[in-house]
């Protein structure tokens, strides 16, 4: 008979066993040797001192294991509400953690979607410089498009270049490629290749005009919504308030989760809470947005429009 601290033989014997085959076990796959071998015979020099196969699985495995969370941030509200609902003893946080899942993951598309949509601007923004500044050198329309890398603008900026290099239809090719939100501006570049290529106007004047018009739109959105960020912040802290209110209650000893899951008073003043806050939220973020100029529905609905101010500063 084995003490509490004892192991047992069988569990001692098992494990060791377990550690014996996991060092004695191969690295599955041929690629690491295939890329030590590349480095010894393409330099002809030494290859670098190999990693131990166990740290590299471990590493592989962690660095896989980084993506996967990376790309799935919305399921860190799983072990947030598994703890509230251990401290509460209740399974009420975790169905809203389940319930906030879909929520988040819209906010981050959200999020995700605006970062692209400002790169694509950018991307425009910079286009226009460049090929007005190529074409000001000496170089061909078509040779000064072609060379432009696709960057932020995607794959559908290959038929841009094809178009340009071969002699296709380059206005219909940018119109194309500006129906993603943020490359709006590809319209006013389409409608100055094609002032130029029909009545010979200069183009590259149209497109630094192109470029002017976009630039002042996106320092107007940028200084906007840095005069509503003390609006938004306010908000944010205004919602977090109730977190603090039941940190400070659980820090003084009176217990606010058992109150709340486990009494019907606490149930109702919960129920009632949570929909003021999220009636005061989406409220806030509607004023905000109304602020902002962004439309009250689908965010990227309008997107795909041309801009009047692009296209009307172009002659």
């Amino acid at each position: 008979m084995t003490g509490a601290g004892t192991m047992p033989p069988t569990a001692l014997t098992s494990a060791a066993a377990l550690g014996a085959l996991f060092m004695a076990w191969p690295p599955t796959g041929p690629g690491r040797e295939l890329r030590r071998a590349r480095l010894l015979f393409a330099g002809g020099g030494s290859a670098p001192p190999a990693v131990p196969w166990p740290l590299a699985w471990v590493g592989e495995r962690a660095g896989r294991l980084c993506r996967w969370a990376r790309d799935r941030r919305e399921l860190m509200c799983l072990p947030v509400g598994g703890g509230v609902a251990l401290s509460g003893a209740s399974l009420l946080p975790l169905v809203a953690a389940l319930a906030a899942v879909p929520l988040v993951r819209r906010w981050l598309a959200a999020r995700r979607e605006q970062g692209e949509r400002e790169r694509r601007e950018a991307a425009v923004i910079e286009l226009c410089g460049t090929v007005a500044g190529d074409l000001r050198a000496g170089r061909q329309p078509g040779q000064a498009l072609a060379g432009v890398p696709a960057g932020d603008l995607g794959p559908q900026w290959a038929a841009v270049a094809a178009a340009a290099r071969f002699g296709g239809d380059v206005p219909e090719a940018l119109r194309a490629v500006a129906v993603r939100p943020g490359a709006e501006g590809l319209h006013g570049v389409a409608a100055c290749w094609r002032v130029a290529v029909d009545g010979g106007a200069g183009l590259a004047s149209g497109l630094e005009r192109v470029a002017a018009a976009l630039s002042a739109e996106r320092d107007q959105r940028e200084e906007l919504r840095s005069q509503l960020a003390g609006a938004r912040s306010t908000a944010v802290m205004l919602a977090l308030l109730p977190v603090l209110a039941l940190l400070m209650g659980s820090a003084l000893g009176a217990a606010p989760l058992r109150v709340l899951l486990h009494t019907p008073a606490g149930l109702g003043c919960l129920l009632l809470g949570g929909l003021l806050e999220g009636t005061g939220i989406a409220w806030t973020g509607r004023i905000v947005r109304a602020a902002a100029g962004e439309p009250q529905g689908h965010r990227g609905g309008e997107r795909g429009r041309p801009g009047p101010s692009a296209e009307g500063k172009i002659s």
